[in-house]
């Protein structure tokens, strides 16, 4: 952490700033968790110490509650889970994800105390819970979280004052980070980082947070690594700079970020995209044919339509009539493309909905055609080095290859590799596996070069290994973590 200092920001509050200058991909700082928990809908499905999703996990043989990926695992994340599985099994039941996490923090805490390291910039106790400012719904639910973490805290454990225990549910609250899988795929679990939180929010950050598990696979727990975050530069970094990070997707429009961030972080932001609007004329804009626009009406009547279709769209995908979505999407297309601009998020949404449920369907050809609008969409309106642009990037390179346009594949996975060498890192697992989809096609593409037929040749024999497929189930329209912070509704 000497790469940092507290420091006043104006308007902010606390926050962090550099103490050295800094460039793109660089490591400003790691953090291990204070405490995490896998989410109430996962916790059969993800592994409770290395946050891996597993087909067949080990379940927990006394609290029957905690799976681990193997015995290894369970040994690894014993500390955590030793005093939780006595109190699951006195208690009778589960409690809720938030439950569950206050009371691995408040052991920890009176294991270790508020400071569990010399890395650790501020203590618990110090950050905010915003209780004061919580709407009445968010106060009777923090009630009836108080009430039943009161039911499973065991009489055994050090006794807590209201006080303290609404404290840490506040901090949790608005201060809980979202955890993700191994690959940084799914939103799998929420955790607590003490520094992390001194990061402040900007739309247009000079940083991204970045899960990195490292290495979970080593037989002997010495070897496992720590459940971290990475902070990572953006771009250059002067000295003496403030560092921050995005809490909110910046697709959403300047009124719907201030709106999610007044709620659930309880600031009004005032950053430049916020004040000026930046980009939201490209958001909802309407697009421009030989140099003739189509009128606010009509963007606006068109808009209205396709809000109505994303609607249908989202139910048809819940219930897994992806043919129906197909559907759905085509018939909003043939009505919107004429009208809306291929930066408008509506119109965005329907392109990457429609490539991934037709990847998965195995129409290849045509989900290339509309990732690819998807991403030069996504160019117009992101950071060039945005983690979202580069999961898509890769989304669209896979498409591409699927669909046998190995030139186009090739490189849309290496503009992936380069923005998400800077997000991720060059350990992260999903920057591994995209190392490995480059040498692939890069090596098809001079085979494709040199012989067309046999590339066609090789080609075959490695879609029957299918070394590159991404054909899972669509499970959400929404790419990657959108909101850092988790917040339970």
């Amino acid at each position: 952490m000497e790469n940092v200092a507290i420091f006043d920001s104006p308007g902010k509050g606390r926050g962090l700033k550099a103490t050295k200058e800094f460039w793109a991909g660089d490591v400003i700082f790691s953090e291990p968790s204070f405490a995490a928990v896998v989410f109430d809908s996962l916790a059969e499905r993800i592994c409770h110490s290395c946050f891996r999703r597993q087909d067949k996990l080990q379940r927990c043989g006394q609290c029957k509650f905690a799976h681990y990926c193997d015995r290894t695992c369970q040994r690894a994340g014993w500390a955590e889970h030793k005093q939780e599985c006595g109190a699951i099994k006195t208690y009778g039941k589960i409690p809720n994800e938030n439950i569950r996490l206050v009371a691995r923090i408040m052991w920890r805490i009176d294991k270790e105390g508020y400071v569990v390291s010399d890395m650790q910039l501020t203590t618990l106790d110090e950050l905010e819970d915003h209780i004061p400012d919580m709407q009445e719904d968010e106060l009777q639910e923090l009630k009836v979280d108080i009430h039943n973490f009161l039911d499973y805290w065991p009489r055994t454990s050090k006794q807590h004052t209201i006080d303290v225990i609404s404290h840490i549910f506040g901090v949790v609250n608005c201060n809980g980070f979202t955890v993700s899988d191994q690959k940084g795929l799914q939103a799998v679990g929420v955790g607590l980082f003490p520094n992390l939180c001194l990061v402040n929010h900007d739309c247009w950050p000079n940083c991204t947070v970045i899960l990195n598990h490292g290495n979970q696979s080593a037989v002997n727990t010495m070897f496992h690594s720590q459940r971290r975050i990475e902070i990572r530069s953006l771009g250059k970094i002067s000295e003496g700079e403030e560092l921050t990070i995005a809490y909110v997707d910046y697709l959403n429009l300047s009124e719907e970020r201030q709106r999610l961030l007044k709620t659930q972080y309880f600031f009004d932001c005032t950053c430049e995209h916020c004040k000026n609007h930046l980009k939201d004329d490209l958001k909802l804009g309407g697009t421009e044919v030989d140099g003739v626009k189509p009128s606010e009406e009509e963007v606006k009547e068109t808009t209205d339509y396709c809000f109505q279709m994303l609607e249908k769209m989202d139910k048809a995908r819940l219930n897994a009539d992806y043919h129906e979505v197909v559907k759905i999407c085509k018939e909003c297309i043939a009505k919107t493309e004429p009208i809306l601009a291929d930066t408008h998020i509506y119109q965005l949404r329907i392109w990457s909905t429609l490539s991934e449920v037709q990847a998965y369907l195995q129409y290849f050809n045509d989900a290339a055609d509309y990732s690819r609008k998807m991403v030069d969409g996504y160019v117009k309106l992101y950071h060039p080095n945005n983690a979202a642009l580069g999961m898509s990037a890769m989304r669209a390179g896979v498409t591409h290859w699927q669909a046998g346009e190995i030139e186009v594949g090739h490189g849309m996975i290496c503009k992936a590799y380069a923005i998400l060498m800077v997000t991720h890192g060059p350990t992260h697992p999903i920057t591994k596996d995209l190392e490995a989809m480059r040498m692939q096609t890069e090596m098809e593409l001079r085979m494709f070069k040199q012989n067309e037929y046999v590339y066609h040749s090789m080609r075959d024999a490695a879609l029957k290994n299918k070394p590159m497929a991404m054909m899972h189930e669509p499970r959400s329209m929404e790419e990657g973590i959108k909101n850092l912070f988790h917040r339970k509704k």
